[in-house]
């Protein structure tokens, strides 16, 4: 398994922070230069994909809100790459953050070298107690040998989210896996049973629900028609319908044991990101970033 897992991140190279950032359209350095006419048609469409995205959960969480608190957008550059994030605030989406990185050369020999990559990650941390939280990433890369790969994660850390969200999602999520002929068992198996062997330090590692998806296990998806559709109408599924929940219990009471298990999601989560994830723990995306976009709002300890 630890071979498998580090062949998996050498194909994807960082999957946390190994992207470049920008609009819907190719800028200098983005790497299209080097594309077939086809690729290049994949990766504008990944572009809006991404800015459609931005669009509709940022938006959504407003509307949740009654209005963000605060919408803060920052680039953090070094000699490696460039990282754009965006967080805003509220009162029941208490947190909704977003990371997207350029990288220019390779800090670890786990990142592959790029013509062409996205990384679109988004972390929803809900108020109540009762909705658990998210961290989703999607990912389309094209290498120097011409060959490409669609990856992703869909995760939800449960805290006190209630049974009946959690099959909403996991339906939701269904629905997509059927309409596009896929079986979800061996992406989900990589949600509900490789969490131990998945992480530098596996006593820390992410403890999920087992609702979600992993798109980062072998074999890979190639980059063609049906596999970005698929992909990008399940991110798109998973994190809205965890988002239809959020606003369906959004004044629903909760207790003090509710209040206790999600304090101790947030704190194993922080655990995961400083100690269990190999491209946060290991430096390769700095803490300004990764901490602004993934972290939640408040950890006690």
């Amino acid at each position: 398994m630890a071979n498998q897992l580090r062949h998996s991140m050498q194909v994807l190279g960082l999957c946390t922070a190994v992207m470049f950032a920008g609009p819907a359209f190719a800028e200098p350095n983005d790497g299209v230069e080097g594309l077939n006419e086809a690729q290049q048609s994949f990766a504008g469409r990944f572009l809006q994909f991404q800015d459609d995205m931005d669009e509709k959960f940022f938006g959504r969480a407003g509307e949740i809100n009654g209005g963000n608190s605060s919408d803060i957008k920052e680039t953090i550059k070094n000699e490696y790459a460039d990282f754009y994030v965006r967080v805003a605030r509220g009162d029941v989406v208490e947190k909704i953050g977003r990371m997207i990185s350029r990288v220019y050369e390779p800090k670890s020999d786990i990142q592959r070298p790029t013509t062409f990559g996205r990384y679109y990650g988004l972390d929803v941390h809900a108020k109540s107690p009762l909705m658990g939280h998210v961290h989703s990433a999607i990912v389309l890369q094209y290498y120097p040998d011409g060959t490409g790969a669609l990856g992703g994660t869909l995760n939800l850390l449960k805290g006190a989210a209630q049974e009946e969200d959690l099959e909403y999602v996991k339906n939701a999520l269904d629905v997509v896996f059927e309409k596009h002929g896929r079986d979800p068992a061996p992406y989900r198996n990589r949600v509900c049973n490789s969490a131990q062997e998945d992480s530098v330090q596996p006593k820390y590692h992410r403890r999920l629900a087992c609702v979600g998806a992993s798109f980062f296990g072998f074999p890979m998806m190639e980059v063609n028609e049906e596999n970005f559709l698929f992909m990008t109408e399940a991110y798109s599924t998973f994190v809205s319908s965890y988002l239809d929940t959020l606003e369906a219990r959004k004044d629903a009471p909760y207790t003090d044991e509710d209040v206790a298990k999600q304090e101790a999601m947030r704190l194993n989560w922080t655990e995961d990101q400083f100690f269990g994830d190999p491209y946060s723990s290991g430096g390769i995306a700095p803490y300004e970033v990764w901490g602004h976009a993934f972290l939640p709002p408040l950890v006690k300890f």
